[in-house]
């Protein structure tokens, strides 16, 4: 008779008990994992009127709390054929207009977004037990932005910008190696300038949520929508 595999794995992480049940039945995986968000609260009472300004606050906390890049945040695309595609970038610059990324302009998500402004954004704060989810239109900054951002960059990054097709096929790490040494060359001491086909993107939020784990899976949600007027309404979301 064949037996299956089990172990149980307890630990501790972030505050919270971590419980893990890995079970592997006739070549099947079951993985359950349940934990007490036990860190903090949410209430309508404590909200900004803005979610930007909520925003910031909580960003401010994540950087705080020494959370490895607080500023990672998952972009969710959709293309004409509608089939979606997430991936991590960093956000560089927010404010009241909505939320920054930099990226080729000719990568995958860049085509996508050509196709299909909207977009979703997520923060995965989870050593807070937190995450903000943004869903909006994707438009593109100015070059003015783009430059004044391109020329904060370190210049390993600005030489980088250069050398990658980025999202296109590639036959061996040997081909970026000779294209980095071309434009170290190329460009030697002086200045990198700001790429053709290397630009930003702004999310233009219409929705963000604010998401904070409790007890029993009683978490805290709030959904701030944006209204035709600019203002925002405010709705506590079932967990």
């Amino acid at each position: 008779m064949r037996l299956p595999l089990f172990c149980l794995l307890t630990f501790c992480l972030s505050g919270a008990t971590l419980s893990q049940d890995i079970g592997i039945i006739d070549n099947v995986m079951k993985i359950e994992t349940r934990s007490e968000y036990t860190r903090g609260a949410l209430d309508r009472a404590s909200l900004k009127p803005s979610p930007l300004d909520q925003f910031a606050l909580w960003f401010q906390q994540a950087m705080d709390a020494n959370i490895v890049e607080p500023n990672a945040m998952s972009l969710a695309t959709t293309g004409a054929d509608q089939r979606p595609l997430a991936r991590t970038v960093l956000l560089k610059i927010y404010d009241e207009r909505g939320f920054v990324f930099f990226t080729n302009l000719e990568s995958r998500k860049a085509r996508q977004i050509a196709e299909n402004p909207n977009v979703s954004l997520l923060f995965p704060w989870l050593a807070l037990e937190r995450q903000v989810i943004v869903c909006g239109s994707a438009e593109k900054v100015s070059t003015a932005e783009t430059l004044a951002y391109f020329i904060t960059r370190p210049r390993g990054s600005q030489l980088g910008a250069w050398v990658s097709a980025q999202s296109s096929v590639i036959t061996t790490r040997s081909l970026l190696e000779q294209k980095w040494e071309e434009m170290k060359r190329k460009f030697g001491e002086g200045e990198v300038p700001l790429p053709s086909f290397w630009g930003g993107y702004r999310v233009v939020p219409r929705e963000i949520e604010f998401w904070q784990g409790r007890p029993s899976r009683l978490h805290d949600r709030f959904l701030y929508t944006r209204q035709p007027d600019g203002s925002w309404t405010i709705d506590r979301l079932a967990p």
